[in-house]
C-alpha cells in the first residue's frame, strides 16, 4: 500500500465489503454518521452497523452497533479525528505495519481489522481480525443511533441517484 488517500479508499472499500459482503437489504449499515451535528461535540463515525437480535420489538431494542474507524497512518491515527466509538462494538481498520508501530496505544476495548490478501473477486482486500473488539455500554440511546445511521444512509441513496 502506497499513498494515504489510495490506502483509506481501499481499507473503505473493504470494510463496506467485510460489512455486507452480498449487498443484502437486510444489513443495516451507514458511513460517515455524524452524531451532534452543529455542536461543539460534532463527531462524525467512518462506518457504523446496527444487528438486531431478532425483528421483534426487544429484538431490535437489544441490538448492537458496530462502529468502525479507518486509519490509513501512523499520522492518521494520531490525528485527532476518528476516534469516535460510539458504539457497543468499536473497531479499527488500518494496514498491518500501522497496527504494528500503535497496538499499544489502542484503547483496551478497541478490537482491529487488517487486510489479508486481495479479494478474489475485486479491487478490495479480505479483513482479518488482529484483535477482539470487548462490548461496552453505549451512551447514545437507540433511537438516535439508529435516525443518525438512517439519515447518513438516505444521504447516500440520495447522491447514487
Amino acid at each position: 500500500m502506497s499513498n494515504r488517500p489510495e490506502i483509506t479508499a481501499i481499507l473503505s472499500l473493504s470494510i463496506q465489503k467485510h460489512i455486507n459482503p452480498h449487498d443484502d437489504p437486510r444489513i443495516y449499515w451507514a458511513r460517515e454518521v455524524t452524531f451532534d451535528y452543529a455542536t461543539s461535540k460534532s463527531c462524525r463515525v467512518d462506518y457504523m452497523k446496527f444487528k438486531p437480535i431478532n425483528n421483534t420489538v426487544s429484538g431490535i431494542e437489544k441490538g448492537g452497533f458496530y462502529c468502525y474507524e479507518v486509519k490509513s497512518s501512523v499520522e492518521d491515527f494520531h490525528s485527532e479525528n476518528g476516534h469516535n466509538f460510539l458504539g457497543d462494538y468499536n473497531y479499527y481498520v488500518m494496514p498491518e505495519e500501522v497496527y504494528e508501530k500503535v497496538k499499544n496505544e489502542i484503547p483496551y476495548k478497541v478490537g482491529v481489522y487488517v487486510p489479508k490478501g486481495k479479494h478474489y473477486r475485486g479491487e478490495w482486500y479480505d479483513l482479518k481480525s488482529v484483535r477482539k473488539t470487548i462490548r461496552k455500554d453505549r451512551t447514545k440511546p437507540i433511537s438516535e443511533m439508529l435516525l443518525m445511521m438512517f439519515r447518513s444512509a438516505a444521504r447516500e441513496s440520495d447522491s447514487n441517484k
